[in-house]
């Protein structure tokens, strides 16, 4: 009596709500007996479990409930989380509960999903981009996106992490939903009303490796091997002996989210951290199945890879020798933009030239096999005949701030003038442009790294390593991450608490974005019919964008602090970042353009 098409192959299953039949079934290689531990009221009932399969074992259990708190004892080793569980309402070592995923009624039907060619994209983090941190509290605050006119809404991982607070990517259960932000149901009310709204939803999700503190997978199977160094310890298990049991956990994974909470798409975080030598990569095989899933529930789904390798083979479709993902986050172009408006060279930034590589980088990665400084090697590849729908660009991002010593935005870093420079080159780009919260409207507040570990050591450790990470950038006084402070100075500013510029901020994006989804020659990200020109010893960059059907949009905009003359355009100004009510001079842009001006000509 199963009502989901899906079922995922391990974890709890409720397979006859009349009968409060829930049956377990957990993967053991190296522990045996395995004993089901269900908590009912004060007592802890213990349940032997059959070998169904090698490895394999399960039970089931008939008339106890279908919301039934659990564990695992495995032999004599002790009793664990389920490493499959739906929810972690205690944390990441408490018992798992079950979750019925029957019983939400969706209100999306006829919901066409995610059209990653026209998405203007929003990255949010849940527990700061509201004061209450939950699901729901994000729910409420859906017609203030609506209004700013971003499309497509991208949350930071959402699976248990340890203690109250995390940015995501410690997580130990890739199928629990953290009971900080709230229950499964709230998290499928916020993407239920997104779809209502129009807004479609993608989730981070992390594959490249399992959070420190809660991590029992080690106990269960081979979930890791000691074959490849990562940046984590040993890395996540793809292709070494055992390895079909990992493949099949993270596929049902991916199916799980997109099909039992109607995801729009999954962001794969780091995927060069992902280590697989077999004849067919992880990569390759998510993506098949995602293109499974979006055949059968017929709409729209994208997957999306975070690398910084520069490697089209990550896009490019399997019949190309690719993984067939269907876009990339491209860090080149934030880190050209970045370089130019800030003039920083420690750290990865040493290896942008500002300015001199804008042109390059609104046609192609910026490094295309060029030799790396910072990395020692060459980096990247030919990335020019890919569409522009195939790259995620930005001027913020969650990393590039956060991992900032101060967590400083780049309002922080630049003048006001040239901050809406920053967003105009965005908005023109001929890619898929996406916002970190706060910055559509100058967030003063930092985006800092933030943790909460349980383990006295891994405190210890988290505080200190956070300070030698940053040793290259020369930063100092790095915010303690385990500091309660850290959390609550990240915690985006209420809106009725914003200053007037503020305000003003917003109104610049919130038209400009307007433009970038109406106007025909902005609102589709196409390379081939771009120019860029770059008069370096004027900073003046002139981006000129046509539709198929001929509309031609002009954007000059002035980088430097000297005011230049205009170059002749014909045409009409549609767009002017020093128009008054976005906090401007009211100077038209004509014959000069002042410093940090950005004007869009119609022509």
């Amino acid at each position: 009596m199963i009502m989901n098409g899906f079922v995922p192959r391990f974890g709890p299953q409720i397979v006859d709500p009349g009968k409060k039949a829930v049956r377990f079934t957990v993967p053991s290689f190296y522990h045996q007996p395995v004993r089901l531990l269900l908590r009912l009221g004060e007592q802890v009932k213990e349940i032997p479990m059959e070998e169904e399969n090698r490895n394999i074992y399960s039970a089931t259990v008939v008339g106890l409930g279908t919301d039934l708190y659990y564990k695992y004892a495995l032999g004599e080793k002790g009793a664990f989380p389920d490493p499959y569980a739906h929810y972690l309402p205690e944390g990441v070592h408490g018992y798992a509960q079950v979750v019925d995923h029957d019983a939400f009624a969706w209100s999306d039907q006829g919901w066409p999903g995610l059209n990653l060619e026209e998405a203007i994209i929003y990255e949010l983090h849940l527990g700061t981009f509201t004061e209450e941190g939950t699901f729901r509290a994000a729910a409420e605050k859906l017609d203030y996106l609506l209004e700013l006119g971003v499309n497509t809404v991208e949350i930071m991982p959402v699976t248990q992490t340890p203690g109250r607070w995390n940015w995501g990517y410690d997580g130990v259960g890739l199928y629990s939903v953290n009971h900080n932000y709230g229950t499964p149901e709230d998290f499928k009310a916020l993407v239920d009303r997104c779809h209502r709204k129009g807004l479609a939803v993608i989730l981070d999700v992390v594959y490249n490796h399992i959070g420190p503190e809660g991590n029992y997978l080690p106990l269960f199977g081979p979930y890791f091997t000691d074959r490849y160094e990562t940046p984590w310890g040993a890395a996540v298990n793809y292709d070494d002996g055992g390895c079909e049991i990992v493949r099949a956990m993270v596929l049902d994974n991916v199916r799980y989210w997109l099909e039992l909470y109607h995801l729009d798409g999954l962001r794969l975080d780091a995927v060069h951290a992902i280590k697989d030598r077999s004849r067919r990569h992880i990569l390759q095989e998510i993506a098949a199945a995602v293109r499974r899933v979006e055949k059968e529930l017929q709409r729209k789904i994208a997957v999306i890879a975070e690398t910084d390798e520069n490697d089209v083979r990550v896009i490019n479709p399997p019949e190309a020798g690719g993984y067939g993902m269907d876009a990339q986050w491209m860090d080149d172009f934030h880190h050209t933009v970045h370089t130019t408006l800030t003039g920083e060279k420690k750290g990865y930034y040493g290896d942008y030239p500002g300015i001199d590589g804008l042109e390059k980088v609104f046609k192609n990665y910026l490094y295309t096999g060029e030799y790396s400084k910072f990395w020692k090697k060459k980096r990247g590849t030919d990335g020019s005949k890919n569409p522009g729908k195939q790259f995620i660009v930005a001027i913020q991002t969650h990393d590039q701030v956060g991992n900032r010593g101060g967590g400083e935005r780049l309002s922080h870093l630049v003048r006001r003038p040239h901050l809406k420079a920053a967003a105009g080159l965005l908005l023109v780009s001929p890619y898929i442009p996406m916002l970190f919260m706060g910055e559509e409207y100058a967030e003063e507040r930092p985006f800092l790294f933030f943790t909460d570990f349980l383990d006295p050591e891994l405190k210890k450790a988290v505080s200190e390593g956070r300070r030698k990470e940053f040793a290259d950038f020369g930063w100092d006084r790095i915010p303690d991450p385990e500091d309660d402070e850290t959390f609550y100075r990240s915690r985006l500013t209420p809106r009725e608490q914003w200053k007037p510029y503020q305000h003003q901020i917003f109104a610049f994006y919130r038209d400009l974005i307007a433009l970038r989804k109406n106007h025909p020659a902005l609102k589709k990200p196409d390379r081939e019919k771009l120019e860029i020109q770059v008069l370096r010893d004027r900073k003046l960059v002139t981006v000129r964008r046509r539709s198929e059907g001929g509309e031609t949009v002009a954007a000059l905009v002035n980088l430097g602090e000297e005011e230049v003359g205009t170059p002749p355009v014909k045409g009409s100004v549609i767009f002017n970042s020093e128009a008054k009510e976005y906090g401007g001079s009211g100077h038209p842009g004509f014959p000069t353009l002042v410093p940090g001006q950005f004007i869009l000509i119609e022509e």
